[in-house]
């Protein structure tokens, strides 16, 4: 029996094989799963591609998947191993070298239940085997030769940066405080940085991995559609026909344009100015978009719907977004 597996009891009959893969995906890569199907429940052997993760994995005996409380047990025998430093194939950071108090705070950020013993059992394992400290020198590291918090301090200014410099930020990017909240510059969440945690430290940070999780997905006000009182960032507003909702918008294929749901309404348009393919948009040509511009006494500017940005007079911008449209 390898030490790369660990052995599932008592999973609900109602729990679909996907529920049991997603459920220990946060342990690290899965080599293969094997659902047992019993009188009463089922039972799984999931064996992962490093050993370190199935380790992890033991820590969610006892724990709530699906409808039951399920038991995870390693291979008989199996001795708990060195987890010395091991030299880093790749610059990205895979769930098996994060700290465990880390993924336990992503179940708890994802809905799932886990009790404050599993918690503890985390913290310990992280402290006895110096992986906390390790991973901030990652981190450090990784930074530092990317240079991605400096130079990508938000989406909009990220440009010069490569395809992996770039991909590697947004791995980056949940470790980091916001630049925004740190005036002097981005820095490690102080989860990362402090050398003594406890159990309610990880659900402090559970619940910042979960705020960051409903940000992402967008998010929703009280603007009823009206991006001059909407107080979202752009792009990111959930409500039906915002101009700040970057959801609705789609490419058109072999072309530079994108359809949204505006019906034509310059005033709801999500799409850049020339760009939009809806019928009778204005913003279908930038000539077209100047006119209407023009003809409302309005006129455009580069503030990008942010009206701290905008140089015009109040109730004279038409870009879309703009608090100073009207």
């Amino acid at each position: 029996m390898s030490a790369n597996t660990v052995y599932v009891k008592n999973i609900s009959s109602s729990t679909s094989k996907k529920e049991v893969t997603d459920f220990f995906s946060f342990c690290g890569k899965i080599k293969s799963i094997e659902i047992t199907s019993g009188a009463d429940s089922q039972s799984a052997e999931v064996v992962f591609e490093k050993e370190t993760a199935a380790k992890t994995a033991l820590l969610l005996d006892n724990t709530q998947l699906g409808k039951s409380q399920v038991s995870v047990t390693g291979a008989e025998g199996a001795k708990e191993f060195d987890e010395a430093h091991r030299e880093k194939d790749s610059d990205e950071i895979t769930q098996e070298e994060k700290p465990r108090s880390r993924i336990i705070a992503e179940y708890l950020a994802h809905g799932y239940v886990i009790g404050d013993q599993a918690s503890q059992r985390a913290l310990d394992l992280d402290h006895k085997h110096g992986i906390s400290s390790r991973f901030l020198t990652t981190l450090q590291n990784l930074d530092n030769k990317y240079k991605a918090t400096e130079k990508a301090k938000s989406a909009d200014q990220s440009y010069g940066i490569s395809t992996k410099a770039q991909g590697l930020f947004q791995g980056l990017a949940s470790y980091y405080e916001k630049a925004a909240e740190t005036p002097t510059g981005q820095k490690v969440v102080q989860f990362y940085s402090q050398t003594q945690k406890q159990v309610e430290d990880i659900h402090r940070e559970a619940r910042r991995l979960a705020d960051l999780k409903k940000e992402e997905a967008g998010t929703t006000c009280k603007c009823g559609s009206d991006s001059s009182i909407c107080t979202c960032a752009p792009g990111t507003c959930d409500c039906a026909g915002c101009a700040k909702s970057g959801k609705s918008k789609k490419a058109v294929p072999g072309t530079d344009k994108t359809t949204c749901s505006c019906g034509g309404d310059n005033e709801i348009c999500s799409c850049e100015v020339g760009q939009c393919a809806c019928a009778s948009c204005p913003k279908a040509s930038r000539t077209e978009a100047a006119s209407q511009a023009a003809s409302s006494g309005k006129t455009t500017c580069n503030c990008g719907g942010d009206s701290k940005n905008c140089s015009c007079a109040k109730g004279k911008c038409a870009c879309t977004g703009c608090g100073k449209t009207s």
